[in-house]
């Protein structure tokens, strides 16, 4: 019985030694290929995202400093919130449980993907 244990045991190891082989060896680098040009070029590839709310616009330095616009999307954002009474004798100083918050001016929100090569 302890045989069989034993025989057992090292039968898994050698399995575990036999499928953990190193790939390295079958593997030869080309050199100039598309593929490693391709990666050196995305190495020198910055991406950033940038947001601008409510009527504020700052794309068009990114643009001139050489950032190209990859993807721009665009959602709704309120821009600001107005106080007013719950009901029309509601105090608004004097009873401050009256008050209800309520979006005042909507507006929209830009978000621009940029991306720079260096």
């Amino acid at each position: 019985m302890k045989r069989i244990k034993q025989f057992s045991q090292i039968l898994l190891i050698g399995i575990l030694l036999i499928s953990c082989k190193s790939s390295n060896d079958k593997e030869f680098p080309i050199i100039n290929s598309e593929e490693n040009i391709n990666k050196k070029t995305n190495l020198e590839k910055k991406r950033m995202e940038i947001k601008f709310s409510c009527r504020e616009d700052g794309i068009s330095e990114y643009l001139k400093d050489g950032w190209i616009i990859l993807r721009e999307d665009s959602q709704e954002k309120i821009c600001t919130w107005k106080s007013v009474p719950a009901s029309k004798d509601c105090d608004m100083e004097k009873d401050k449980g009256c008050k209800i918050t309520k979006p005042d001016k909507i507006g929209e929100e830009k978000i621009y993907l940029l991306e720079k090569i260096i």
